[in-house]
């Protein structure tokens, strides 16, 4: 088969694939189906100038799984297309992996991004912050990944290790860390005591069960003597958005607590139980940059149903459901086919995340700090120096004293 001939093949499967995809998933009229037919011929334009003026023969296959890794990630950032061998290695680790990191991870600005670590985890221990960003992974640039790819390659056995390079702030260059891959362990909920008879509870993610232990928590407080509530969702980034849900309900007694739409996926409205709210003492729920997922669900339920204020600063961005489609030449599509949206509907949560109702900024704990400090070792890195104050906290406790208790 002559080499011209291959190409008007490839062309051709990646022109029907394309029309498939955008008539199968996007809902439009006839004269829109007309601009689809038309962005089809421009990339067949496209793939022609290439093949026939590029400085040298390009590697067309190469060429048109690249277009398609492009297509599904300017969908978002949870959609990916899985080539048949980076398929073959997903699997593999979905049903044989049992060891990770310990940290959310996504993709932002094209890169791996870290969401969040969770704390005592591999990637905490290994020096790994929030917000860190991953150019490569053992030597694999994560921009030519997609999200999938990317947690395949951060799982493994237990004991087995991974090096990725992080870019930071005001560094130069990338940093190499070497993880060891863990089975990973959530932190426990904490709660206390503060003063003026404020409790305190902790939630660093949202595994399956972690309602329980929370409804626990509270129930505990309110017997010591609370009169008002700190829920601390900030890096709490992972976790199952039932979880969240159902966190959301020990809250309320009525509304709309989120709800899933997608264009072939009914609307399916998840509202509180009366009988499931377990507390009406006045609540702030603390969040920042790594809250995400479920965690967003239980503050933007909070704060619309107007049951409590949310406090800190804008949170990531992440809720939605995928499914997974093999396609016949082995590869992959993982779409997403519907997204949580707060109570009132306006944006999808994973658009526009949640902002608080009293924005504090997060705060860097490198701020201004010189070389050497800025340099230090991983176990000091995570820890704020004990002269700094939690203004955030602070900010929720200001808030809960112009709210009179409701018990």
């Amino acid at each position: 088969m002559s080499t011209k001939l291959k190409v008007t093949i490839l062309a051709s499967s990646l022109a029907i694939l394309l029309f498939t995809i955008v008539g199968g998933f996007v809902n439009v009229r006839a004269s829109s189906n007309d601009g689809a037919y038309r962005q089809l011929s421009v990339y067949s334009e496209v793939l022609s100038r290439v093949r026939s003026e590029y400085v040298e023969e390009p590697n067309i296959p190469a060429v048109t799984e690249g277009a398609l890794h492009g297509l599904l990630e300017s969908l978002d950032a949870n959609s990916s297309y899985l080539s048949a061998a980076e398929y073959k290695h997903y699997r593999a680790m979905r049903s044989d992996a049992k060891g990770d990191i310990g940290a959310a991870v996504s993709k932002r600005f094209g890169y791996a991004a870290v969401i969040a670590v969770i704390p005592g985890g591999p990637a905490d221990k290994a020096g790994v912050e929030n917000s860190d960003i991953f150019e490569s992974i053992e030597g694999r640039s994560t921009r030519e990944m997609s999200l999938a790819e990317i947690h395949s390659l951060l799982a493994g056995e237990p004991g087995s290790t991974v090096t990725v390079a992080v870019v930071r702030p005001r560094r130069a260059e990338p940093q190499k860390i070497v993880i060891s891959r863990d089975v990973v362990s959530i932190p426990p909920v904490t709660d206390k005591m503060l003063a003026e008879n404020v409790g305190y509870i902790k939630v660093d993610a949202f595994p399956q069960g972690k309602s329980q232990e929370i409804a626990n928590k509270i129930r505990n407080l309110q017997k010591q003597g609370a009169k008002k509530l700190v829920l601390d969702l900030r890096n709490a980034a992972s976790g199952d958005e039932a979880e969240g849900i159902a966190t959301a309900n020990l809250f309320l007694d009525h509304g709309t607590i989120t709800y899933l739409q997608g264009q072939k996926y009914p609307r399916q409205a998840f509202n509180a139980d009366p009988a499931k709210d377990i507390t009406k003492l006045p609540v702030a729920v603390l969040v920042n940059r790594g809250t995400a997922g479920p965690a967003e669900i239980v503050a933007s339920a909070i704060l619309e149903n107007a049951r409590g204020d949310v406090v800190g600063d804008k949170t990531f961005g992440d809720g939605s459901v995928q499914k997974l489609i093999d396609m016949p030449d082995g590869a992959a599509l993982i779409l997403s086919v519907a997204k949580y949206y707060p109570p009132s509907g306006k944006a999808a949560i994973q658009d526009a995340a949640v902002t608080p109702n009293f924005v504090v900024a997060d705060s860097d704990d490198e701020a201004g700090l010189p070389d050497d400090e800025q340099q230090a070792a991983p176990d000091d890195r995570n820890h704020k120096p004990k002269n700094q104050t939690d203004e955030q906290l602070n900010k929720a406790l200001e808030v809960l004293k112009n709210r009179e208790s409701k018990a």
